[in-house]
């Protein structure tokens, strides 16, 4: 199945490329830069009434350009990603979930780095990927050009942490926002001469709670006047390394707007910002019901900006319901791309609203948003929640009273709207992924294969109960063992790191990675007996994404056949249990 549908993403490209997009202009095309906030909910900034946020770049942003007022994505990060990737609902790119392979972005998914590269633009991403790690799921093969960061879910460390450059692993200096900036700094000025587009998915103010001293020693003991929807389960500590986070992330906002009217690109240039879902917690956010991993109007209400210096009229407030969804639609409108696609965007161009227009196609919407087997559907006026309860969101922001009874005629009407959009889009979804993890793409000489997006058999549990950054503990027995269901996309020789920690006493302890009739082994022969990193610099206590530094076992190499099958890493000697652990395994092509 996964080798079919590589196929056809060449084929649908083929045909992308060679019927769909204009030739440039003689004119250069607008630059695009679009920034993305992880966890950031609508209510924490200061222009959206937050008396304690101090976001004044992001804030001017909104006086330079407009402001959607009720604009919706998905409750969880990578959904909300492939939508805006594609212009189309998460679930039609195969994308229910955001670990062990469910976060991957189907192969024939057409992205805007496809489309932007093709017209001409330079393609960039500086920060978190999360649609897929392997081979034809990565970044760079998406469209993205240069691509720094990471690809999984979140990471367990902001300070000096590993991340990648185009396949390869690096270790970065420094807080992880300052050092995307910088990356994606270098980007711009690197290609100042030719239409780029620049995309900042930054991983704050998700967690784990940390930020520079210099940002968390001006909310540390301030008094917070502004409270959660649900005041008794707000941790005041959890909020305010929020909007220290906040303030670390409006700053560097800035040095990206800095830089562009630095290189006179700023009025060229349309700059988008918004957060992929609601707050991380329960702290203030305008009274609306529910956070992060809800489809309440507080779990998917994101602030989002679109600022162009002398093109988009500035200071406006829309109050048409957009999505993720249109962000797409939106950008090759405003770009003057002419295009022809395979599949049909669900989302708008919203370019008219942002030109002082209000056509019927963008009056009267409804946005649904899906996500765990739950659908809430949102007009102009109310909310049909999960539960089928009906709120009238002008007059009941906090979704207290149902309303069904009071307007029955509405509610039948968003009621049918709702059966029909599942009975379109979420009934064809598969009920289970049954997709393998593509490896041994001859474009890629490296690949990964986390403990994240692996299955344990025996003893072996995971570190955390989120599967994203954890590693694997309690290897009890040679039985054990730990199993990836794979695809070797074309056959070759591999070079194989498996990363490892583990004290003096398992020293002679021998690791076998195995594959259909392959296997390599070798014993360890360096004890790494590491503590747990990243917790000294929490500003929260966290209960998820502990990690450790682990050390690469060079197995040597090993012969992949092509072929589907499980991949299996277990230890055929085991000299103590309890005390043997494992992060990733590291494949390098080497012909």
């Amino acid at each position: 199945m996964g080798s079919r549908k590589y196929e056809i993403k060449v084929v649908l490209l083929f045909l992308f490329y060679t019927i769909g997009i204009a030739q440039p202009s003689t004119s250069q095309p607008p630059n695009i830069v679009v920034i993305l906030a992880d966890d950031q909910g609508w209510g924490d900034l200061g222009l959206t009434g937050n008396q304690a946020a101090s976001t004044p770049n992001i804030d001017q942003m909104a006086k330079r350009g407009a402001f959607f007022n009720h604009f919706y994505v998905s409750p969880v990060c990578s959904p909300t990603r492939a939508e805006f990737l594609t212009g189309r609902y998460h679930l039609r790119g195969g994308v229910n979930g955001v670990a062990s392979g469910k976060e991957r972005l189907n192969l024939d998914e057409v992205t805007i780095a496809d489309i932007f590269k093709k017209r001409g633009y330079a393609t960039g991403l500086f920060g978190k990927w999360h649609n897929g790690a392997q081979g034809p799921y990565h970044p760079n093969a998406r469209g993205f050009q240069e691509f720094y960061g990471f690809t999984i879910g979140h990471l367990g460390n902001y300070f000096d942490p590993q991340l990648q450059m185009n396949g390869k692993i690096v270790q970065a200096k420094g807080f992880i926002t300052d050092n995307l900036t910088q990356h994606g700094l270098d980007f711009i000025e690197q290609n100042q001469k030719k239409p780029f587009l620049a995309y900042f998915a930054y991983n704050t103010p998700h967690s784990p709670m940390q930020v520079p001293d210099e940002y968390w020693q001006k909310y540390k003991d301030k008094i917070l006047v502004q409270k959660g929807t649900v005041p008794n389960k707000e941790d005041v500590e959890h909020t305010k390394a929020v909007l220290a986070m906040n303030e670390n992330l409006d700053w560097n906002v800035g040095k990206i707007i800095e830089l562009l009217e630095k290189l006179n690109l700023i009025e060229n240039t349309i700059i988008v910002y918004f957060s992929d879902n609601g707050p991380n917690g329960n702290r203030w956010n305008a009274g609306m019901k529910g956070i992060k991993g809800t489809t309440d109007e507080g779990g998917i209400r994101s602030p989002l900006i679109i600022q162009w210096k002398n093109t988009i009229k500035a200071s406006q407030k829309i109050e048409n319901l957009s999505g993720s969804i249109d962000l797409l639609p939106t950008l090759l409108g405003l770009s003057g791309v002419q295009y022809k696609t395979i599949k049909s965007f669900d989302g708008l161009n919203l370019t008219p609203l942002l030109m002082g227009q209000n056509p019927s196609a963008l009056q009267n919407r409804f946005i649904p948003t899906y996500w765990n087997g739950k659908t809430s559907i949102r007009t102009t006026q109310y909310r049909l929640d999960a539960s089928n309860q009906l709120y009238d969101m002008i007059r009941d922001s906090a979704q207290t009273t149902d309303v069904a009874k009071i307007y029955p005629a509405s509610y039948n009407d968003i009621l049918f709207k709702k059966k029909q959009w599942e009975n379109e889009v979420v009934a064809a979804m598969p009920l289970t992924d049954e997709r393998p993890l593509l490896i041994g793409d001859p474009l890629f000489i490296n690949d990964v294969l986390p403990a994240s997006e692996a299955n344990a058999r025996g003893n072996i549990v995971r570190s955390s109960i989120h599967p994203n950054d954890s590693y694997y503990k309690q290897w009890r027995s040679t039985e054990d063992s730990i199993l990836w269901n794979i695809e070797v996309l074309e056959k070759g020789e591999f070079e194989i790191e498996f990363y490892y920690a583990c004290s003096e006493k398992n020293i002679g302890t021998k690791i076998e990675l195995s594959f259909q009739n392959s296997s390599v082994t070798k014993p360890i022969i360096v004890a790494n007996d590491m503590p747990l990193i990243g917790v000294q610099n929490d500003r929260v206590k966290r209960d998820e994404s502990f990690l450790k530094d682990f050390k690469p076992l060079n197995l040597g190499r090993i012969m992949l056949p092509k072929g589907k099958g499980i991949m299996s890493a277990k230890a055929t000697i085991l000299n103590a249990a309890d005390d043997l652990e494992f992060y990733m395994i590291r494949l390098k092509r080497i012909n």
